[in-house]
């Protein structure tokens, strides 16, 4: 009997898990598209100094602020799919294991911080303060594409 009950609770919080994935996945679906051409970026800032096998924070989370923060604004937009487009792309031409920057790029608790003086390629200057790029996005992105990937599987 004690063992059944154990398998009555072990199955529950798979259950329960598979139920919380779900919602993440298609919380995850529900975003906008991005309106950024991220699949066509030259990623060379970032894959020229970013090497691995030991990957060096300075230089891959400086790469990546000088990639990144013209788009900061779009980046941190949750309602977007810009930030997931953007590391998918970057991880792609890199080759970087996942959650690279995530793990190694944090200057606080909401990301890098950009400077002000960071430019939308052709567009004006960011005119107050700091913006930040987040680095938690990558951490969603692997949850969902992980819990896709379990819900493809059944």
């Amino acid at each position: 009997m004690d063992q059944q009950a154990g398998l009555y609770c072990r199955s529950r919080e798979v259950s329960f898990s598979l139920q919380l994935s779900f919602s993440a996945v298609l919380s995850f679906m529900s975003l906008a598209s991005c309106s950024e051409d991220f699949e066509n970026k030259n990623y060379t800032v970032i894959t020229s100094q970013c090497k691995g096998p030991r990957y060096s924070a300075d230089a891959c989370c400086n790469a990546l602020k000088t990639f990144a923060c013209p788009f900061a604004d779009l980046i941190n937009d949750e309602t977007n799919n810009c930030a997931t487009t953007m590391f998918s792309y970057i991880n792609l031409n890199g080759r970087y294991p996942p959650g690279l920057f995530a793990h190694m790029c944090r200057e606080g608790k909401d990301g890098l911080a950009c400077p002000a003086n960071t430019t939308e390629a052709g567009g004006p200057a960011k005119s107050s303060g700091l913006a930040s790029v987040s680095t938690h996005f990558p951490s969603t992105t692997l949850v969902a594409g992980f819990s896709l990937f379990l819900l493809l599987q059944q």
